[in-house]
């Protein structure tokens, strides 16, 4: 799996769709928060497809999997930016449901995948 074409994988395509609708549900965020919990979870959704990505290219599946590891630790920040944008009121229960249920949905996806390359 090292070296092939990261783009062909179907956790870096989920990653750059929520990062698409991060970017899309952020831009109501009050002004204020622009360079506070916007910024944050931009960055973290980013983090995601990106580590993918340098993963696939590494020396090795050890690597690799270090990598998804890593963009595992940025679904889990997101997901917990989702729930203080819910308590902060900034979204509501059925957009962070939503968001959850994508987060949760990733992070099966990536754990398996990880588990693919550890064996």
């Amino acid at each position: 799996m090292i070296g092939m074409s990261f783009t062909r994988l179907q956790i870096w395509e989920k990653g750059r769709v929520l990062v698409q609708n991060v970017y899309a549900l952020t831009q109501a965020f009050p002004k204020e928060e622009m360079f506070g919990l916007v910024s944050q979870m931009r960055r973290a959704a980013v983090s995601i497809p990106a580590n993918i990505a340098e993963g696939s290219q590494r020396s090795s599946e050890k690597d690799f999997a270090h990598f998804i590891l890593i963009a595992k630790g940025s679904l889990a920040e997101l997901h917990t930016f989702i729930y203080l944008s819910l308590d902060l009121h900034y979204i509501t229960k059925d957009k962070a449901d939503v968001f959850v249920q994508a987060a949760e949905e990733l992070d099966r996806m990536l754990r398996a995948f990880r588990l693919k390359l550890k064996t």
